[in-house]
């Protein structure tokens, strides 16, 4: 996978803009006036936050960017605007002479926060006609729109100002604020986190939840697409009339979580502005995310650190995989345009008329997923004689086949949670189905617009009759 042309793409950000001032020093004693660290402070680092993190990230990915809001005017102010133009960011700042910059100040100590002391007015009683004009006025120049909500009032006109992105035509991404939701209809995207997507829908205790529940919020307010941003769980991308998209995380160490949502986003935006599919750049916004949490503080990513951690199936594990890896890898594929082909069963004793079976079945698409039964479910569907060879022997057997991509192992006795999760393109199975409706998560598949096959059973090839012809052998022995 390659990255999009972000030279062509111009995004603007509308939000509450924010200064993070970051002292760190050594602690070495507790003070003797009241029970807390001493903290002797010899580095102070000012960072765009907010709003303006949200455009570091942008201009990072080398894409041009625009950031309008509300500052005060103070030496807060000035040094935002100094670090945001420095990284080519155009600021549209609408300063107040009566009201101070959003600051937050962290204590830190051996890269430890200590103690966070924030220096804010709301926003909320501005009157909201300046902010609408100059917004309208500068959207011709762009191309996709972020909406930055974190609830300090720059965005109390947020519903005119998606009408307004709406009406010339630019997508609209909002990073949500609130249990209130309703106020982001006919948004493009929005990208709301676990604790805030569970506060709107309900609890969600499976990603089947996440899916049904995530539909009906697109559908309620009219979007084109819904990414979930699940933690350690990864991500989840909805769209309508489309097949879900589970990414897992990417983060190899979570050192810091600050200003993660605000690389999700930008990314999001900078790659729908250069071109990208929504499915596209939430790929790449999840490998961003991976890497700014293992930063600390407030941070954001360059082009070539994304560039750095790109997959492709080249490089994505072949054969015996996890859940997680064939969930990642069914997500590089499909990137890349390939059509999914799945088959299950137990696969004991790998025979000639497997061999041609899986052939057939790859001969339907780009890619073979084999879901093989373990040995415990094997037993409890063959008998207590079955299998004959072990898991780790059956996925060996069937990995070695050029026509296999990937095996992954379930326990249940039936595949269709698992089919209905992966939803293929292509549904398989062996000629010993009389009927399609008689195999497992065919509905699931073609609900999502897939297809469902029954292949020729090839005669006098079966692990039954290889078991039964063996036994017959050593009898007459």
């Amino acid at each position: 996978m390659k990255l999009p042309d972000f030279s062509q793409a111009s995004v603007l950000v509308v939000g509450d803009l924010m200064l993070d001032r970051n002292w760190q020093g050594d602690t070495s004693r507790i003070s003797p006036e009241a029970p807390v660290p001493v903290v002797h402070v010899k580095n102070v680092e000012d960072r765009p936050g907010g709003a303006g993190n949200v455009a570091l990230n942008i201009a990072g990915l080398d894409a041009a960017v625009s950031v309008l809001g509300y500052t005060g005017d103070d030496d807060a102010a000035r040094s935002l605007k100094s670090q945001l133009e420095e990284a080519k960011v155009v600021c549209q700042f609408m300063t107040l002479a009566n009201q101070p910059t959003i600051t937050k100040l962290r204590i830190l100590s051996r890269h430890q926060q200590l103690i966070r002391l924030d220096f804010e007015d709301s926003f909320h009683d501005l009157p909201a006609e300046a902010l609408l004009e100059h917004y309208t006025a500068v959207l011709a120049s762009h191309d996709v729109v972020i909406l930055s909500d974190y609830g300090k009032g720059t965005l109390a006109s947020v519903t005119q100002l998606i009408a307004a992105a709406k009406a010339a035509g630019k997508k609209v991404l909002i990073d949500p604020k609130g249990t209130d939701f309703s106020k982001y209809r006919g948004a493009t995207l929005i990208t709301p986190n676990w604790s805030e997507f569970q506060a709107v829908v309900g609890e969600c205790e499976s990603d089947e939840d996440v899916v049904i529940r995530g539909a009906a919020l697109l559908n309620e307010l009219e979007l084109e697409a819904l990414l979930v941003t699940r933690g350690d769980k990864g991500m989840t991308l909805l769209q309508p009339q489309q097949p879900p998209i589970h990414l897992p995380t990417q983060a190899q160490e979570v050192f810091d979580v600050t200003g993660a949502g605000d690389t999700v986003i930008s990314t999001l935006a900078a790659c729908l502005a250069a071109g990208s599919s929504f499915s596209e750049a939430t790929v790449l916004a999840n490998q961003a995310a991976g890497l700014v949490v293992a930063k600390l503080g407030t941070a954001s990513i360059t082009q070539q650190e994304l560039q750095a951690t790109l997959h492709t199936l080249e490089d994505m594990p072949r054969g015996y995989v996890s859940a997680d890896e064939l969930s990642e890898a069914i997500s590089t594929a499909r990137l890349n345009g390939e059509k999914i082909v799945l088959t299950n069963g137990c696969f004991d004793i790998l025979h000639p008329g497997h061999v041609r079976y899986l052939q057939q079945a790859k001969a339907l698409g780009d890619r073979l997923i084999i879901l093989v039964n373990d040995d415990a479910s094997v037993s409890r569907l063959k008998g207590p004689e079955r299998p004959i060879n072990n898991l780790a022997t059956r996925a060996e057997m069937l990995s070695a086949l050029a026509c296999v991509d990937w095996v992954c192992a379930f326990s249940e006795d039936s595949p269709r949670e698992h089919i209905c999760r992966i939803l293929p393109d292509v549904l398989v199975k062996g000629g010993d189905y009389q009927r399609i409706e008689d195999i497992e998560g065919h509905d699931c598949v073609a609900k999502a617009g897939g297809s469902t096959y029954v292949l020729d059973y090839v005669d006098g090839c079966s692990t039954t009759n290889l078991i039964k012809n063996i036994r017959d052998t050593s009898d007459k022995r």
